[in-house]
């Protein structure tokens, strides 16, 4: 009898058990629910979409009139739903394409492209081969006065310039090592750089062919109207405190994206779906009481460089960068011609904010959204400093990113309302009064490179 009343016991106790688990995950999805749905009835894609309209009316290259003014519009909008915003200016040195160029070879006329922050020229010489461009391999050839051939590899295009240059080079011909255009950057500013072009593989492998059978072709490489100058480009931010002055967390959240865009293009879905969805995630989170600051930001310069997100950390203390817990960038939210969404943190490993929508998305839809490795985007400069951090992408891109076809009717309101909900929700679930996630920060240990999300450096 004694076995039988003790296996009742543990029966027993088993039940109750197993019937209080029961209620707690009943009570848990209950609250879960009831929390995600203060954010879903709020959302308005309608307002979205036409805050896109506004911003892609035109090109907002940073540093021109039309990002302050886009800039601008963004603090408007977040002073009119009440909350005490600054457009904070920057400088750096900006860069304005060539206006014209040219190569040609023995006569023949080629079609390169240039290189971002490439110098202004006109020269005339015999075009010798430099290998990779780097110091071994132009140490013992007599390149002073000529133009240097150079495959694309090892090293960056702006370190193969320089390697010319320092030899006497006149200028440089940097040619793909795959099939396609190359289209790069040299990085940055320097006035020791020495006229740059590219071609493609096929372009630079006839040029290379003609200077190993000895002919030394002579080339002409001519670039006109590139203008390097010190511009200033503007982070728009909007803080909304704790509403319980003596309760709250004393953590922060980032919510953020790119006003910027490219030269030539309108840049509907990038970026000012993210910038659009900031200004509409500020609006629902303004009256939804929370116990954790959220800051609203957007960037200027990220298609130069990550520039405005670099100095936004920059001016951080070590205190705000403890206490910011998760930075949520949203960038290329819209497009109906892309592919899934999905985000990227920088080192490709989970983190607070991919943990939280990953279970947001599965409460709303079902499965988690998936998260790989990426940078070229605002979240990196804050994983540098060791903050979760990740990026809201559709994957693959949209045929027509950064081209004048990024236009408002290639906008789906149906991917603008999934992401907003998702991450919406995210945000609320971590920042609710009631929030049961825990409130230790988790540090990234992942040093990310800067990536940028113009164009190659290699």
């Amino acid at each position: 009898m004694k076995k039988t009343v003790i296996s009742l016991a543990i029966a027993t106790s088993l039940t109750l058990s197993f019937t209080s688990v029961q209620a707690s995950t009943s009570a848990n999805a209950s609250h879960h629910q009831s929390s995600d749905q203060k954010v879903l009835k709020k959302v308005n894609t309608e307002k979205i979409y036409q805050d896109i309209a506004y911003l892609s009316k035109k090109p907002r290259v940073a540093g021109t009139e039309a990002e302050r003014e886009a800039a601008t519009f963004v603090q408007k909008r977040l002073s009119k739903l009440g909350y005490e915003s600054a457009v904070e200016p920057f400088t750096f040195t900006g860069y304005t394409p060539a206006a014209s160029f040219s190569l040609s070879v023995n006569g023949t006329s080629y079609s390169p492209t240039t290189f971002t922050y490439s110098t202004n020229g006109n020269v005339t010489a015999e075009i010798v081969d430099g290998g990779l461009g780097t110091k071994d391999n132009l140490a013992n050839k007599d390149v002073t006065g000529k133009i240097v051939l150079v495959q694309r590899g090892t090293i960056t295009f702006g370190e193969k310039v320089l390697n010319a240059a320092e030899k006497g080079a006149a200028a440089v011909i940097i040619f793909n090592n795959t099939d396609g255009e190359l289209n790069g950057t040299l990085g940055g500013a320097n006035d020791n750089y020495i006229p740059s072009l590219a071609v493609t593989k096929e372009e630079g492998e006839k040029i290379l062919t003609s200077i190993q059978k000895g002919e030394k072709p002579s080339g002409t490489v001519k670039i006109e109207g590139a203008v390097v100058s010190e511009r200033t480009s503007y982070n728009v931010t909007a803080t909304k405190p704790s509403t319980f002055k003596k309760k709250g967390t004393n953590d922060i959240i980032v919510v953020g994206a790119h006003h910027d865009s490219v030269a030539g293009a309108p840049g509907a879905n990038d970026d000012a779906s993210g910038t659009a969805m900031v200004l509409e995630l500020a609006r629902v989170f303004k009256t939804l009481p929370t116990d954790t600051e959220l800051r609203f930001v957007t960037f200027g310069a990220e298609e130069v460089g990550l520039l405005g997100s670099e100095h936004y950390v920059s001016e951080l203390s070590e205190d705000e960068k403890n206490r910011i817990v998760g930075m949520f960038n949203l960038d290329m939210v819209g497009s109906r011609d892309a592919g899934d969404l999905v985000m990227n943190t920088a080192d490709g490993t989970p983190n607070l904010v991919t943990e939280l929508a990953q279970a947001s998305s599965t409460r709303l839809n079902g499965a988690p959204t998936p998260f790989q490795a990426g940078g070229r985007s605002d979240h990196v400069p804050f994983a540098e400093a060791g903050i979760p951090a990740a990026l809201f992408i559709h994957s693959p891109s949209e045929p027509w990113y950064h081209t004048p076809e990024d236009t408002l009717d290639k906008i789906s309101k149906e991917k603008l309302q999934d992401v907003a909900e998702i991450v919406g929700t995210a945000i609320y679930d971590r920042s609710r009064p009631d929030q049961q996630g825990s409130s230790v920060k988790k540090k990234a240990t992942f040093k990310a490179p800067h990536l940028y999300h113009e164009q190659d450096v290699k």
